[in-house]
C-alpha cells in the first residue's frame, strides 16, 4: 500500500505540475492550435490534425486525473519539462519574441497571463 501512495503522490505532484504550468484553458489551446493549423482564423473542418504535442496536451487536459495512462503521464512530464527549459531560456526581448511566445503556446503556456511565471 505504501508503494501505492508513492505513486499517487507523484502522480497528484506532476498533475499540480502540469496544470500550473499549462495556464490556458483546453478552449484556449484548441482554438490557438487549430489557427496553427490553419494557417489562419478561419473556421477549419473536422479532421484537422492538431499540431503535436499541443495535439496531447489537449488530450489530457479533457481528462480526469482518475483515467489518466502511462503515455498520458508521459506526455504531463514531457510537457512541464519543456515549459521548464523555455522559460529558463527566456530571451531578452520576452514575449515579444514571437517564435518563443508561440513554442510555449503550443505547449498550452501563455507567458503573457499574469499568473505565467508562478509555475513552478
Amino acid at each position: 500500500m505504501a508503494a501505492h501512495r508513492r505513486t499517487d503522490t507523484g502522480n497528484d505532484q506532476l498533475w499540480n505540475e502540469f496544470h500550473a504550468y499549462v495556464n490556458v484553458s483546453s478552449e484556449q489551446l484548441r482554438d490557438w492550435l487549430l489557427t496553427e493549423a490553419s494557417g489562419e482564423r478561419a473556421f477549419v473542418g473536422p479532421g484537422v490534425d492538431l499540431p503535436q504535442p499541443g495535439g496531447a496536451v489537449l488530450a489530457v487536459l479533457g481528462k480526469r486525473r482518475v483515467d489518466l495512462t502511462e503515455p498520458d503521464r508521459q506526455v504531463m512530464a514531457r510537457v512541464v519539462e519543456e515549459i521548464r527549459d523555455l522559460l529558463a531560456r527566456r530571451p531578452s526581448a520576452g514575449a515579444a519574441d514571437d517564435r518563443w511566445r508561440r513554442a510555449l503556446l503550443d505547449l498550452g503556456h501563455d507567458p503573457l497571463r499574469v499568473d505565467a511565471d508562478t509555475a513552478g
